[in-house]
């Protein structure tokens, strides 16, 4: 399984990328690490082909925080359209759009129109996706979705976007969470 995820030069350039440029951001570059790694232990619930693209997609989800890449200061927008405009495969780049519910934070701070130009599915990958993200803490460490939910609360105030986008977002990442447990489960 992980050498399969693991063969594809993708997943190589993905963590290259990521190790790059947020060289000057080790907790970010640490959390990366571990949505990587926890993608990767998630993959045989995702069809073996797209196995590449959820692990890249995991290394390369929060790019857009690299101030280099900042235009909207939306980091799923930004680091979509950097991958986007540097030629990575178009289910990355809207899986970094999408990741753990964007689109609900989107709305929120008046993105939505443009994060909407990246495509949306919800499916195994995605599902795996925000899963990896959402039981991976900011220092990579393996956290419970309640206590990585609880965390990004205290972390980011009660006023910050992604706070007031949780009466939305909160039921898309437990359903998420479920329906990953339940491909688990017929493993």
């Amino acid at each position: 399984m992980a050498d399969d995820a693991t063969r594809s030069p993708l997943v190589p350039r993905a963590r290259a990328l990521t190790l790059q440029v947020l060289a000057c951001d080790r907790v970010r570059a640490d959390h990366s690490a571990g949505v990587a790694a926890r993608a990767l232990a998630l993959s045989p619930t995702v069809p073996a082909a797209d196995r590449d693209t959820l692990v890249a997609a995991a290394w390369l989800h929060d790019i857009g925080y690299a101030a280099e890449l900042n235009e909207t200061g939306f980091h799923p927008l930004d680091g979509a359209r950097y991958l986007r405009d540097h030629g990575w495969p178009a289910r990355v780049c809207d899986l970094v759009a999408h990741h753990s519910g964007a689109r609900f934070v989107a709305e929120v701070t008046g993105l939505g129109e443009q994060l909407s130009r990246f495509g949306f599915v919800e499916d195994a990958v995605s599902d795996a996706l925000t899963v990896a993200d959402q039981t991976t803490g900011p220092h990579g460490e393996a956290l419970s979705l309640d206590g990585r939910l609880r965390e990004k609360r205290d972390r980011h105030g009660a006023d910050s976007p992604t706070v007031r986008a949780c009466p939305q977002r909160d039921p898309y990442l437990r359903a998420a969470a479920d329906r990953v447990e339940q491909r688990l489960r017929l493993q």
